[in-house]
């Protein structure tokens, strides 16, 4: 596979790994609730926070997590880079170019509030203040390339790699088996190892299936790092136990309809992309026109156009 950084290929870092960023960033506060990664040493978290982790990983509810995060700490870099994610996450599927623009802007205030709450965070919990650092830097290297373009941009997203294997370092040396660390690091090595020239997914890989937590966002990560790398029976396999876990969210229904495809079975695929685009009112606007788009495509291979 060719290791080219492009447009596409940083769009595609960006939003695999942004799915870790809204996973690891649903805990914190002072009124005890359940730790989603830990069985074992928890950390206490606030329980509308929880109430945020449910809404988006279990039912795929962006709507109703965006309510529940207008309640987080905003001096929280979990809160803050949760913000940012999902941020961007809508700017992807905004057309206006003069509110895109504003929402990038946004995105990137969030990202430097990130920074600067996990800096004061250090001190006392060094594991989450370097694990927020390098999602601060990754975020820095998003908006420098939607900005700035490829030819600059690419230089600015290889520089803050360099900081985000720094303070994931840092990170790891504290905790190298935390579930919450290698949640987050094995989607982005997972997803770099794919498309960078200098690094491999095996890692990432071993990091999902061995120590991330909660499994069902894990499998997840496994799913689509599988299915970039064209391994589609491991692909369905991983979405097939996401889906058992959180069987109320269309993303993994979406999901499952893309591997299916892959694997050439488009019939199979089409109650999978029609389950998920009934619930669209809960999705954001880019992902509902990019599932429509793959139903249309899909019904014109079968010769079901306008149907």
């Amino acid at each position: 596979m060719s290791k080219i950084v492009s447009a596409s290929t940083v769009q595609k870092v960006a939003q695999f790994t942004s799915a870790a960023i809204v996973a690891i960033s649903l805990w914190a506060g002072s009124v005890v609730a359940k730790d989603p990664f830990r069985t074992t040493n928890p950390r206490p978290i606030n329980a509308n926070t929880q109430a945020a982790f449910e809404a988006f990983f279990k039912k795929g509810d962006y709507k109703a997590t965006a309510n529940y995060l207008k309640q987080l700490d905003p001096n929280d870099p979990l809160s803050l880079s949760m913000k940012a994610s999902l941020t961007y996450s809508d700017m992807l599927g905004e057309r206006d170019q003069g509110k895109k623009a504003a929402m990038l802007e946004e995105f990137q205030a969030y990202a430097v509030q990130t920074r600067q709450a996990a800096e004061r965070l250090v001190g006392s919990d060094p594991l989450r203040g370097n694990l927020y650092l390098a999602v601060s830097h990754f975020f820095d290297g998003v908006y420098a390339f939607t900005k700035e373009g490829t030819v600059k941009g690419t230089a600015k997203v290889l520089g803050e790699l360099q900081q985000i294997i720094k303070y994931l370092n840092e990170a790891e040396a504290k905790s190298p088996d935390d579930p919450e660390l290698n949640l987050l690091r094995g989607y982005i090595d997972v997803y770099s190892g794919i498309y960078l020239p200098f690094s491999s997914p095996n890692k990432g890989i071993e990091r999902l299936q061995k120590f991330a937590s909660p499994r069902y966002v894990a499998d997840r990560g496994l799913a689509m790092g599988y299915l970039e790398m064209k391994e589609y029976d491991k692909a369905m396999v991983a979405v097939d136990s996401a889906i058992a876990a959180a069987p109320e969210n269309p993303e993994l229904w979406y999901l499952k309809s893309r591997i299916l495809a892959k694997q050439g079975k488009d019939q199979d695929s089409i109650p999978y992309l029609e389950r998920a685009i009934a619930k669209k009112d809960q999705l954001p606007t880019g992902l509902v026109r990019e599932m429509e788009r793959a139903l249309r495509k899909t019904r014109e291979r079968l010769g079901q156009a306008g149907k």
